[in-house]
């Protein structure tokens, strides 16, 4: 579609609205929840494309890209205050093309302009502003700015009139700025860096414990994590210290400890929804005790597989595994009873904000006061929650009240108390209204959920939860996957996909949960599918022998960041895509026994080595991918007829801690699993003389002497562990 004319002047009518044709917000019929959400503002807003660039090439005027999500509650602050005001619009609509990004949409627009705003401002956050020339590359930038200037931040009419002017009166300087800019961005450390088409270095297994003691350092061993506040969950962190702690060695009594604060830590506090079981994406306080109140998949997802690989580890006194496990089911409960969608897949996240009477209240849903819970309880239970979970008379988040949250292990007694008020709290809170819910369905992000769902379900002898983790596979496959094409596509709305392609996130998180499905249900189609998409990323994502973190989706994304591919290796809120790349490709380097897709995950865990020893807090999986490069991993294949020793041996591998551990299943009769079993690791494989079942135990598909007895096979792969 051509982008309309604009009136010849670029100027407002005298009426202050702008005059030319075709003005209006363009994201009225937008699926994205985010951007419904800014359907009806006064800003002519459009969405992020060809054409609203080209409309600004065509006025002669910047871009102003605002980028945010729909839980977050400094977007719809500054919506109100600023995009729903019709002075302020007017003015943006007159001298700017306004436009809206929903970042978990593009995730690729986000980064790049990320970038570009912590480079300009030093800060970085959502509602993300940035200005940018009409071929995209960002010249001025900023997070959230207020209506009236506050101290140390200037208003965004200020901010506007500013850009304004430099554009009229300083073009040269701005777009040679902006180009500076660009090419820094093309310079940056990493960028571009990992080369799959050469052997890769020596990891060095010195590098782990390093990072351990590293992660020490930053550790907070009182209230658990690292760092101060804000305070996020370390899921990528704590999976390393977990599959460190399973690993015999120096560090792995400090790793196993650092893990258990960490996770009670966020157990037992605000961060955790002690009602439903959900996690709030991070907390205010460096104590756990005031959350942001946005409940989103990918976080849910990742501390859901934490907490239950803590439980299959074993626990310990700090934070035991019934507790783990407790925390585990509930935060799947969770997630299947309020992100789970009528399709098999799962929603995006609930918003942080409660709306109550036409107006935005952050947590409203979930605070509580000693009041409410005598409406809830009666006066002599409410006294004692109140006590417990740290319910007092002035509210720790706003006059509506505090979060419940105990700080604490409970007491047997507590304990009792509080399984039989909780039912009864939350059913009083459910009538109470509820926060919005962003049903938009990202691929990457379902991936992770559907390997926590699947490990979950073997762990905690939860069936449903695998079944769960089937639906979102089968979904995956019928709604974002083109097999024609070989294309995963990120986003989909109503069971329809929509928009760009998959990035390599998408690939690798969808490929490795596919995996963790195969290895729990022995269905051959899942590993077959995650090859598609492995071998469809290496297509992708691989140029001249260099990974890249998306292939090309947009001009202005390749012109901000200097007309270079790039390559985040750092994790944020989900691992980065290069690890969790890495880790797919050594998991199905070990079932398919192919040495090129081994050397390529070699290859990313050569970013590793500045990393583990400078910022290992951001190289979670990187680190965790790493160590289970350095246990093989070892490859358990499992043979016989369908029989309850081979369920007691599959079920015995399944809840093996053993890092990075891959296990595959073969029925000598076929029946369990349905279908031609194709998976390279079993070929050959059969059960013992006696026709009983047996398995495996193998490194690079060298396998040793096959076992029959379950504790012949645990103490097998615990000395493996060990290294022998």
């Amino acid at each position: 579609m051509a982008a309309p004319e604009p009136a010849e002047s670029g100027q407002p009518a005298e009426s202050g609205r702008p005059n030319w044709p075709g003005a209006s917000n363009a994201l009225g019929s937008e699926p994205s929840a985010y951007l419904r959400q800014h359907a009806d503002n006064p800003v002519f807003w459009r969405p992020f494309g060809d054409e609203a660039f080209a409309f600004a090439a065509e006025r002669d005027v910047p871009v102003f890209l605002s980028i945010g999500y729909a839980a977050c509650h400094w977007c719809h602050v500054m919506a109100h205050e600023s995009f729903e005001d019709q002075e302020t619009a007017d003015y943006l609509n007159a001298h700017f093309v306004p436009v809206k990004v929903d970042r978990e949409e593009r995730p690729d627009v986000d980064s790049v302009y990320m970038a570009a705003t912590q480079a300009i401002s030093g800060e970085g956050g959502w509602p993300m502003s940035v200005f940018l020339t009409p071929d995209g590359l960002a010249f001025h930038a900023g997070t959230y700015f207020p209506p009236i200037p506050l101290p140390g931040r200037p208003s965004f009419r200020n901010v506007l009139e500013a850009v304004h002017e430099a554009w009229l009166e300083r073009r040269d300087a701005v777009e040679q700025n902006a180009r500076g800019l660009a090419a820094n961005l093309a310079d940056a450390p990493f960028a571009g860096v990992v080369r799959l088409d050469g052997p890769p270095e020596m990891l060095e297994a010195s590098l782990l414990p390093e990072a351990v003691a590293l992660l020490a350092r930053s550790e907070d061993p009182d209230a658990g994590g690292f760092g101060s506040a804000p305070k996020f969950p370390p899921s990528a962190v704590l999976e390393f210290l977990i599959r460190h702690a399973a690993a015999p060695s120096d560090t792995a009594l400090a790793a196993r400890d650092m893990a258990a604060r960490g996770l009670a830590g966020m157990a037992r506090s605000a961060l955790r929804d002690q009602l439903d079981g959900g996690f709030a994406r991070y907390s205010v306080t460096a104590d756990w005790s005031v959350p942001h109140f946005e409940k989103m998949l990918y976080d849910n997802a990742q501390l859901l597989r934490v907490y239950a690989h803590w439980a299959r580890l074993g626990g310990n006194e700090v934070f035991p595994a019934g507790e783990a496990a407790s925390v585990a089911s509930r935060c799947a409960e969770w997630l299947l009873g309020s992100l789970k969608l009528s399709d098999g897949a799962l929603a995006s996240s609930l918003d942080a904000d409660t709306v109550v009477g036409g107006v935005h209240h952050e947590g409203a849903t979930y605070l509580w006061t000693p009041e409410s819970l005598v409406d809830a309880l009666g006066p002599g239970d409410a006294e004692a929650v109140a006590t417990m979970m740290n319910v007092g008379a002035e509210g720790t988040v706003s006059e509506l009240g505090s979060p419940l949250h105990p700080g604490r292990a409970l007491t047997d007694a507590e304990s009792r108390l509080w399984e039989r008020v909780r039912p009864v709290l939350l059913a009083s809170r459910n009538l109470r209204n509820q926060p919005a819910r962003d049903d938009k369905v990202v691929a990457g992000w379902n991936g992770l959920a559907l390997a926590a769902l699947a490990e979950a379900g073997a762990i905690l002898d939860r069936p449903d939860l695998v079944a769960a983790a089937e639906a979102v596979a089968e979904y995956l496959a019928d709604v974002h996957w083109n097999s024609a094409s070989q294309v995963l596509v990120r986003v989909s709305h109503d069971s329809r996909a929509r928009g760009i392609g998959g990035l390599l996130e998408d690939y690798a998180f969808c490929a490795d949960g596919l995996l963790a499905l195969y290895g729990v249900t022995g269905a051959t189609r899942w590993y077959r599918f995650a090859e598609e998409l492995i071998l469809a990323a290496c297509s992708r994502f691989v140029e001249n022998g260099k990974l890249a973190d998306s292939a090309g989706e947009s001009a202005q994304v390749f012109n901000a960041q200097g007309q270079q591919t790039a390559l985040d290796p750092f994790d944020n809120a989900t691992p980065s895509g290069a690890a969790g790349f890495a880790g797919a490709l050594l998991s199905f380097a070990a079932y398919s026994g192919s040495h090129e897709h081994r050397l390529m995950a070699g290859n990313i865990l050569s970013l590793l080595p500045p990393l583990a020893t400078r910022a290992p807090r951001v190289a979670g999986w990187l680190l965790a991918t790493a160590q289970a490069a350095l246990a093989g991993p070892v490859e358990a294949a499992v043979a016989g007829p369908d029989s309850p020793l081979l369920r007691e041996l599959h079920t015995a591998l399944l809840k093996s801690p053993s890092p990075g551990l891959v296990i595959a299943v073969k029925m000598d009769d076929g029946a369990f699993p349905a279908g031609e079993v194709e998976v390279p690791l079993l070929l050959h494989r059969s059960g013992a003389p006696d026709g009983s079942a047996q398995v495996y135990l193998c490194r690079d598909m060298v396998c040793e002497r096959p076992l029959s007895d379950v504790a012949a096979v645990q103490s097998r792969l615990a000395a493996m562990a060990a290294g022998d």
